[in-house]
């Protein structure tokens, strides 16, 4: 039933064999490495050899720790024994009790978990030439590790072996016919699908389509107050994805928030490139989009200056737009909201081990000229930036178990993928990613301007999550130091999407304010002085835009601009339907 010839886990023979499982654990990892790491980077690494006077301590503390854990299994009496490793029982792979109710289980996990932390330590002291290659080893290191768990393998996970013969079987064949419709679809699905339809039960707040061209369609919401502010309000979401993560459902859509608290409110609606858009280029998006987008809002309303929010990509392309502009004499924004966004590419986390000059050599040699980063590329990139929670959860669940994920609309739209143009791909990877070209002045030029990111002198809110995966938090603060308008920043809980997503009805998540206006080059000193606000950051944000949005003024009764710009079609669209 269970084979123990992996070396990942010592065998059941005891302890004798472990300095030889230890080395063939060793040698394991180290091939892995050598096989997934650029030929270039291993002749400048040489050996990938351990130090000695580093390794031994670990063999050492490995060995006296793989004993122990064998002699409480010897001598394990019942299932309520506390396992010898720390933290095992707090993982959710293994919290099952079938995995501890069997002396067998309880060692293999226990086993794993101690291989685990012993072959990231090994990665740690591998040699490398510089910080990326040592973080490119430590990811690499941590995608083996997460996916040689026990639990992914139907013979050593219990759970699967007990639905299997509770079943009679059918849990198999039903794990055989979602793994089938999974391969037809190319992707995991980590959602029942069929419970969701953009424009029924996603993206329901009413409005209209008042304006497209072949980048975007730009959607009007309907007034929910008698009376709006003067200065409208356009958000700018990632192009990576499509605008309804901020209107998900009513109870937790921002954008039904904002019309809420009397913003006369306009939402950018990606296209989703197809073959016809291969060769547009970022200062396309940047030309016919951003800046289309804001003076088009302008037209329809009338207002000289409105406000504007970016998320994401959103928020990068909106502060180049602003910076094009600025170049050119124009400030039309009043002010502007950045969630979650990198502008000065400082700290881009676990994403900067895969960028370096042969990959993006790579990518401008494959599509810089034309051609489509397909949307499922990019999805599966960014789950398995978490492949415990995004990939293998589901593997087992689906593939091994044979259960459907219950409905998420979160992962719905997770999954709801869109394609990039290459030539706008390739340049953004090289000036933001790579080269970090956008906060030097006047160092690249885009729409025909050199732009400055220190002439967008406007407010700005800016705000991070803590724990996202994505953009760091250290990496959304350093906006703080390149922009230099009065500053507002906010940090909020959870990760990239749960914590943007955070409706105060809830009373979900804390947030962290500070009232100073002085921003330390480091965020860990920001974070040392700021409060801890229980709840969600929308009702924070919400306060200080309306301190930006002017005078209250009596709420249009009609979509559009009836000389220029009517009504097309009913919210959410078409764009945002079309599949990658």
């Amino acid at each position: 039933m269970m084979s123990f010839q992996n070396p990942f886990w010592p065998g059941m023979q005891g302890v004798t064999d472990l300095p030889k499982q230890i080395e063939a654990l060793t040698k394991t990892l180290t091939g892995f490495l050598e096989d997934k790491l650029p030929k270039d980077q291993m002749r400048a690494m040489g050996s990938m050899t351990p130090p000695p006077e580093k390794f031994q301590p670990l063999v050492n503390d490995l060995m006296a720790a793989h004993q122990q854990l064998w002699q409480q299994m010897l001598n394990r009496k019942n299932a309520d024994d506390a396992p010898v490793v720390s933290g095992v029982a707090k993982d959710r792979r293994f919290a099952d009790p079938s995995w501890n109710s069997s002396p067998v289980y309880d060692y293999m996990r226990q086993a794993y978990v101690l291989n685990s932390r012993f072959l990231n330590s090994l990665a740690d002291i591998l040699p490398s030439e510089d910080s990326k290659e040592s973080a490119r080893i430590r990811f690499l290191t941590s995608q083996f590790v997460d996916a040689l768990s026990p639990s992914n393998f139907a013979t050593t996970n219990p759970e699967v072996i007990q639905k299997a013969l509770q079943t009679e079987g059918r849990s198999i064949t039903e794990g055989i016919n979602n793994l089938l419709k999974d391969l037809a679809k190319g992707r995991i699905s980590t959602s029942d699908e069929t419970a969701f339809e953009v424009g029924k039960n996603l993206a329901t707040t009413e409005g209209a389509v008042v304006f497209e061209n072949e980048f975007f369609q730009l959607i009007e919401y309907k007034p929910l107050t008698a009376k709006v502010y003067e200065k409208p309000f356009l958000l700018i979401p990632p192009c990576i994805n499509k605008f309804y993560i901020l209107d998900l459902q009513p109870e937790n859509s921002l954008i039904r928030y904002a019309v809420s608290q009397g913003h006369r409110t306009f939402v950018v609606s990606w296209r989703n490139p197809d073959e016809s858009m291969q060769d547009k280029t970022w200062d396309d998006y940047i030309e016919q989009a951003a800046i289309q987008a804001i003076h088009t809002v302008q037209d329809i309303t009338g207002a000289p200056k409105i406000n504007a929010l970016g998320f994401c990509v959103g928020g990068t392309i909106l502060s180049t737009a602003l910076a094009v502009l600025a170049a050119r004499g124009e400030k039309p924004v009043a002010s502007a909201t950045f969630l979650t966004t990198l502008i000065n590419f400082t700290d881009t986390g676990i994403l900067d081990v895969f960028i370096d000059e042969n990959f993006v050599k790579f990518r401008e040699m494959q599509m810089g000229q034309g051609g489509l980063l397909k949307g499922q590329d990019l999805a599966s990139t960014f789950s398995f930036l978490r492949p415990n929670d995004l990939v293998w959860n589901y593997v087992v669940g689906n593939y091994l178990k044979g259960e459907t994920p219950p409905p998420f609309d979160l992962l719905y739209w997770n999954s709801d993928s869109t394609n990039l143009p290459g030539p706008f791909y390739a340049w953004y990877l090289r000036n933001t990613y790579l080269e970090n070209n956008l906060v030097k002045p006047r160092k690249v030029k885009v729409c025909g301007e050199a732009i400055d990111l220190g002439k967008v002198d406007l407010p700005v809110y800016i705000y991070g999550s803590r724990e996202d995966h994505i953009v760091p938090i250290g990496g959304a603060y350093a906006s703080t130091q390149v922009l230099p308008g009065k500053k507002r920043f906010v940090m909020g809980a959870s990760g990239h999407i749960a914590g943007v997503i955070n409706p105060p009805a809830a009373k979900k998540r804390s947030h962290w304010l500070s009232e100073g206006t002085k921003f330390p080059a480091d965020v860990n000193d920001w974070i040392a002085g700021a409060k801890e606000v229980p709840g969600s950051w929308w009702t924070d944000w919400s306060d200080w835009l309306k301190g930006h949005a002017g005078k209250q003024i009596a709420a249009p009764k009609t979509y559009g601009k009836a000389s220029k710009f009517k009504a097309i079609e009913a919210a959410p669209g078409r764009y945002v339907k079309a599949k990658a």
